[in-house]
């Protein structure tokens, strides 16, 4: 029978989910995805400091610490890239590895006795959330979890819906952005807050690898399936709830991590759309890239025999370097075309073949191709 706590955690599930995929959207758009993990990783060192000097796991304090971290992060990411000595993800690297080595450090010496552990961070406990309640004046006002994501969410959607057309322009025009007037720089590093926050939100719910998971492999799976950016924004929310759903049910039927698996099905949902997109996938790639190398065998083709006539087929695929199959599926498609006829072993273009020829001949004088 399905509980009162079991909805709390699906809801949680969710929420966190789609909070996530809200600013991973434009992290994937622009190329720095591995951001995400970087601050994931290195808000831990925030909690952690905040923590030694507060004393209080609850304390509103640890999100501003953890927040901090994270905007560090990404500064000191920024300074190592303007030397340029090193590429980005070299860059991003290096600052979060040293960011989470010493928050582990200081949980292991410091904090053995509390619970903050490095497997609670890695992989947090979805499960437990719900009986973390936010209590007012005396009333049970629910999961404390539930109130942290909703507004979270709430914050992620208003920004997100503020601030489209700024988000959009600077990611896919960084120079056209500067020109109109607006600060790029502003706009990256008011995404990162945003990023971090939403990390923060998400890190004791379901740990760092799986905000990951959440904010990368849902926007991702919907970068194969569509090529405009609202569409890209709806798909998204779409399989985030998809994967929290189904991730939930998958963990309670095999009586497995329910975090582990929601990131799991995030990845199913994107092998999926990689191998079945319609245009991006690798199922419609190889389909068409023999249409394609058809396509273009016909031209060719066709453009050799307007200055070969009645060349036998043998010598044509000679000359061509064809294979006997290939060069069969290529006549046979110039055949269908209406571009060949055949005079005993030789091949002749038609008055049709000898105007396509025409055709190719001006695209390829153009530069152009089909």
């Amino acid at each position: 029978m399905f509980s009162i706590i079991q909805l709390h955690v699906l809801i949680i599930a969710m929420l966190t989910s789609v909070a996530c995929v809200l600013p991973g959207i434009f992290l994937v758009l622009r190329g720095i995805a591995l951001m995400s993990d970087a601050i994931s990783h290195a808000i831990l060192l925030g909690i952690v400091v905040m923590f030694l000097f507060v004393q209080d796991l609850q304390s509103p304090l640890l999100i501003i610490g953890a927040t901090f971290a994270g905007i560090l992060t990404v500064v000191c990411t920024e300074l190592l890239i303007q030397t340029r000595r090193l590429k980005k993800d070299a860059a991003i690297g290096l600052v979060f590895p040293l960011f989470f080595s010493v928050g582990v450090i200081l949980i292991s010496q410091f904090a053995r006795n509390v619970h903050l552990d490095v497997d609670m961070v890695l992989l947090g406990e979805i499960i437990f959330a719900p009986f973390n309640r936010l209590i007012i004046a005396g009333v049970d006002c629910g999961p404390y979890a539930i109130w942290t994501m909703g507004v979270i969410l709430f914050i992620n959607a208003l920004l997100f819906y503020l601030f489209y057309k700024e988000l959009a322009l600077v990611t896919f025009d960084y120079n056209l952005a500067r020109v109109l007037g607006f600060s790029p720089g502003f706009i990256y590093y008011g995404l990162m807050v945003m990023t971090s926050i939403t990390a923060v939100g998400a890190f004791d719910v379901v740990g760092s690898i799986v905000v990951v998971a959440l904010m990368i492999t849902p926007p991702a799976t919907a970068y194969l399936l569509t090529n405009r950016l609202s569409s890209m924004v709806c798909v998204s929310v779409v399989i985030s709830i998809f994967s929290a759903t189904s991730g939930y049910w998958l963990a309670y039927i095999a009586d497995v991590s329910i975090a582990g698996s929601i990131a799991t099905m995030t990845g199913v949902f994107f092998m999926m759309a990689l191998l079945g997109a319609p245009e991006k996938g690798i199922v419609a790639s190889l389909i068409f890239g023999k249409k394609r190398r058809v396509l273009l065998a016909g031209d060719v083709l066709c453009a050799y025999l307007a200055y070969n006539e009645l060349m036998s087929v043998d010598y044509v695929i000679r000359d061509l370097g064809w294979s006997h199959r290939f060069a069969k599926t290529i006549i046979d498609y110039a055949y269908s075309k209406g571009w060949l006829m055949q005079e005993n072993t030789t091949l002749k273009l038609t008055s049709a073949g000898r105007a396509y020829a025409l055709e190719v001949d001006n695209r390829l004088s153009l530069g152009n191709t089909p």
